[in-house]
């Protein structure tokens, strides 16, 4: 699907988060060990990339939503990201038994961000608000 260049950038990261997501869900038929080093793993990408990847959306995306009276998508997204938040705490304490649902969790989001999020950012902010969320987005590259 064809982005906004505002968006690219924030949609071509969600390909490493929907794989990661799909190990997550595939885990519970798997050993422990690989549980627990499946959790680690997904502890490292979380605290290197994806919190990264939401503090981007909360700081440059959902203002201006929510300014253009988008409330409910903006509470929704910010939801997510609080209980990915919480799931992801969760395995770093070794809580492996949440596996399944930060997997699912992070899937659901993902398609909610690429299908109802960015779709409708492209139609309510205007050329300027998206302009000036790629430059936002373009500064804050690492």
């Amino acid at each position: 699907m064809k982005r906004h260049p505002a968006l690219s950038r924030l949609s071509r990261e969600h390909h490493a988060a929907l794989v990661l997501a799909k190990h997550a869900q595939r885990a519970s038929s798997e050993t422990n060990d690989f549980q627990t080093r499946l959790a680690s793993e997904i502890v490292d990408t979380f605290e290197r990339e994806i919190e990264g990847h939401f503090r981007l959306e909360e700081s440059c995306l959902l203002p201006p939503l929510e300014k253009a009276g988008q409330t409910l998508p903006v509470g929704r997204t910010l939801s997510d990201h609080a209980a990915l938040r919480k799931l992801a705490s969760r395995l770093a304490t070794g809580d492996i038994s949440c596996l399944n649902m930060f997997g699912d969790l992070l899937a659901a989001h993902v398609r909610f961000e690429e299908r109802e999020l960015f779709p409708l950012a492209e139609s309510v902010l205007t050329p300027e608000l998206l302009a000036r969320l790629d430059q936002d987005l373009c500064r804050s590259k690492p």
